[in-house]
């Protein structure tokens, strides 16, 4: 492991909000940034030392890019994955392509937490057919939920099958084709753990932020949140294997699904910083971004223990037309992401209430 020199450039794949926040994350601890977008005057991108708009498939643009950088990161899924092994091929790619890989197929994640991590998934089967469909219903009941196996986020791209009368519907819904079933989690409450590896193999964990979801979207994020079921020990074991199984490097999102009982069940990864962990950006703590630029570039952890809890709410649409006022509030910090155009569904920015000493 290499330790990066003040002034070195990171490279970020992708000029959204997330990019936006580990550029600043970057700039504070002394590193240029260079961001690399389809479209220009991004958020990331105007913020950036560097920007180069061009699509993920120009393959020179790609390797101009990485000669130009010390090291790179992307700061959501979709990247394509030819543009990550190209990349890789000329700079250190973190996370790397497995991690991408892993994370692009729904199918291909299950079956790796299931099997490589040996981590606690719900029952799932690849679906190809109505008769398929059918079969899974019947195999391991109602209500199932049929979900397409890439391209989807914030409830896109997935139905929920309540009986076997909706499998006809839900079926031709989607597709069709290249789809999972996985049976419902009947949980009592959604958490994350937000975590970082780094290329040294040491793992930090933040604590349990529970989780409310609102239309499919994250609404609200409270961290440090109770633990009556006495589970964080085990998630934070579980995410650990998942982290060491994918040798991953950098900040990773690990959402949960708690049962009664204490069962715990993964509902899915995200290989990226993640927006359950934007709390951490005001708790008196390193913040997810500095972490993860931390873990890419070599440099030592910071504390991942908050001297605050808080309660991260997303901004949604034209709620963005709020962070002034909300900002004037005692213990309150909004942060506003700075997208040039407000659309309903938008993430926007979100705002950070401080409820008191963690």
């Amino acid at each position: 492991m290499t330790k990066l020199p003040k002034g070195a450039t990171v490279g970020i794949f992708g000029g959204g909000q997330l990019g936006r926040m580990l550029v600043q994350a970057a700039h504070g601890l002394g590193y240029k940034t260079h961001v690399f977008d389809p479209f220009n005057d991004t958020p990331a991108g105007r913020i950036a030392d560097t920007e180069t708009t061009s699509p993920y498939e120009n393959k020179q643009a790609v390797e101009t890019f990485a000669a130009n950088c010390d090291v790179l990161t992307y700061e959501f899924e979709n990247i394509p994955l030819a543009t990550i092994k190209l990349a890789a091929h000329i700079t250190s790619v973190f996370p790397d392509a497995l991690a991408l890989q892993t994370s692009h197929d729904r199918l291909i994640e299950k079956t790796f937490l299931q099997d490589q991590a040996g981590a606690p998934v719900v029952d799932f089967a690849p679906i190809e057919s109505m008769a398929a469909l059918s079969e899974f219903v019947r195999e391991f009941g109602a209500p199932a939920v049929l979900k397409t196996r890439r391209f989807g986020y914030d409830g896109k791209g997935q139905v929920k099958v309540t009986s076997e009368r909706d499998v006809k519907a839900g079926f031709a819904r989607l597709g069709g084709t290249d789809l999972i079933a996985e049976s419902f989690a009947p949980f009592v409450r959604e958490f994350s753990i937000i975590a970082a590896r780094g290329q040294d193999g040491e793992i930090a964990c933040y604590p349990l932020t529970e989780n409310v979801h609102k239309d499919h979207r994250l609404h609200t994020s409270i961290a440090p949140t109770g633990d009556p079921q006495n589970v964080k020990g085990e998630a934070q074991a579980i995410t650990r294997r998942i982290l060491q199984a994918l040798n991953y490097v950098g900040t990773m999102g690990v959402e949960f699904f708690e049962l009664a009982g204490g069962k715990l069940i993964v509902n899915e990864i995200a290989p990226r910083v993640h927006n359950s962990g934007h709390w951490t950006m005001d708790a008196g703590c390193t913040d997810q971004f500095e972490q993860h630029i931390r873990a890419i570039t070599g440099m030592p952890f910071g504390a991942t223990q908050p001297k605050y809890a808080v309660k991260m709410t997303n901004l949604i649409g034209d709620e963005i037309l709020q962070a002034d006022a909300l900002a004037k509030k005692p213990n309150t910090f909004a942060h506003n992401y700075d997208k040039r155009e407000i659309k309903p569904g938008r993430k926007m920015g979100h705002v950070n209430e401080i409820l008191g000493q963690a």
